[in-house]
């Protein structure tokens, strides 16, 4: 029993000593629905153990409500996007927004979220988890659930199972505009510079480029595909090994604005002029491709838009409410500029 010495215990000790946010230590509290029934248990026992009872009096004053990002790195432009959407997401539905990086030096170490981390992010009582293409693991997923922490990942790295609320852009859609562009100014050997073989986005991508190739009755060539990071050295690199084949292509289909600012840098090497000899497209539309030369051609998708998606996503899986679909996607426009033109 609690002592007239000891002060009473407040939700967001309660919260603490289970593990898990305040949100969802009040979710059990008022017996709502939405929290697994380990997750119920341990909130049960903090409570008891703490001696906790809510008062009818005057309340503590609530701590701002937060949620936390994760992305595998914010050295790019596509990351800064991103976070300024759901910054201003936040904003506008008044919570904070905590953001870390698990790549903070450019070291690209491909550390893990790891399960403690995320037991830890409840504990700081934030209402949301979102994590921006980093890899999740299934027993970070399932800590997740234990300790009540709702979670959306933005263009996960690789794929996650139906628990998981996703959101990304149209990748296939985009994949295949870029491509018939391509195609429709007459290209016909059209190289693609992929991102990771596992990012489920990079594979959507390319799914959409050889869509439209075979739809175009034009055969795959393997030696004009490659996959790498989303950087401007893998863009380089991949756009080496082409444009040093006997046939090389008139035209490439970058995977993100990063990885065509490599191919452009490539072709610049080895003499090859932007589009006379090679025309280049991109897929983000970031700050890169308006200042790259020549401007780039792109895919757009609506990276800000993703972020305030997300951050709203969150605090209504918090909220207890169901989301209408497991994977969201947001639609993709085709933005054309000056790197891109018919063949010699």
């Amino acid at each position: 029993m609690s002592s007239p010495d000891r002060p009473r215990a407040t939700l967001t000790e309660v919260a603490r000593r289970a593990g898990v946010s305040k949100a969802t230590a009040s979710k059990v509290l008022n017996d709502r629905p939405g929290v697994a029934q380990e997750t119920r248990r341990l909130v049960r026992e903090a409570i008891a153990e703490l001696d906790y009872v809510p008062t009818t009096g005057p309340r503590e004053s609530p701590a701002p409500q937060s949620i936390h990002i994760v992305f595998d790195t914010i050295l790019n432009m596509y990351a800064v996007y991103v976070l300024d959407g759901i910054i201003s997401g936040g904003r506008e539905l008044g919570v904070e927004v905590v953001t870390r990086s698990l790549d903070s030096e450019g070291t690209a170490q491909d550390e893990p979220l790891g399960v403690d981390r995320v037991k830890e992010i409840a504990s700081r009582g934030a209402a949301g988890l979102v994590v921006v293409t980093a890899q999740l693991t299934g027993e970070e997923m399932d800590a997740c659930e234990q300790v009540g922490l709702p979670l959306v990942v933005i263009d996960p790295a690789n794929p996650l199972d139906e628990r998981v609320t996703s959101l990304g852009a149209t990748n296939w859609a985009g994949g295949v505009q870029a491509t018939r562009h391509l195609l429709d100014l007459g290209h016909t050997r059209i190289g693609f510079a992929g991102g990771p073989a596992q990012s489920v986005p990079a594979r959507e991508r390319l799914h959409g480029y050889r869509e439209a190739l075979e739809s175009a009755g034009i055969d795959l060539d393997p030696a004009l595909m490659g996959s790498g990071k989303f950087t401007a050295e893998n863009g380089a690199a991949l756009t080496d090994a082409m444009l040093e084949l006997p046939e090389p292509p008139t035209a490439i289909f970058a995977a993100s604005d990063a990885i065509a600012v490599g191919v452009i840098r490539s072709a610049r090497r080895h003499g090859v002029d932007v589009p006379a000899d090679l025309s280049v497209i991109g897929f983000d539309d970031t700050y890169n491709a308006m200042w790259v030369e020549p401007p780039l051609t792109t895919v757009k998708q609506p990276l800000r838009q993703m972020g305030r998606v997300a951050a709203r996503t969150v605090l209504e899986l918090a909220a207890g409410k169901v989301p209408d679909s497991h994977h969201v996607q947001l639609a993709t426009s085709l933005v054309v500029r000056e790197s891109t033109a018919p063949p010699r």
